[in-house]
């Protein structure tokens, strides 16, 4: 078994910030999807249904919205984390593990 070197830790901690950045602007984008896609029938439904324009007041409106861009910005990028270090994990692993069917 070969010894961990800095050069390794400062390779894998370079692959891990360039991983949560992507991350970020997959969840970014997906956000911003995601605040078009519930701005557009929630305003909709408060001009059109009297009981949402009765019980939903601005500040219900902003809630929706934002929570609907809250999880897909964390679902996303929550997603996209796992998917890159299983991608990595594989790719670094030695040929006896990669193999993963069932013999």
């Amino acid at each position: 078994m070969s010894t961990v070197t800095r050069a390794y830790h400062d390779q894998r901690l370079a692959a891990g910030r360039g991983c949560s950045k992507e991350a970020a602007m997959a969840g970014s984008k997906a956000a911003a999807v995601a605040i078009v896609a519930a701005v557009v029938p929630t305003l909709a439904s408060v001009r059109m249904l009297p009981w949402v324009k009765a019980h939903l007041n601005p500040t219900g409106q902003v809630l929706v919205i934002s929570t609907v861009a809250g999880m897909a910005y964390f679902i996303v990028a929550d997603k996209t984390i796992l998917s890159m270090a299983r991608n990595n994990s594989f790719e670094d692993a030695p040929d006896h593990l990669k193999n993963t069917s069932f013999q």
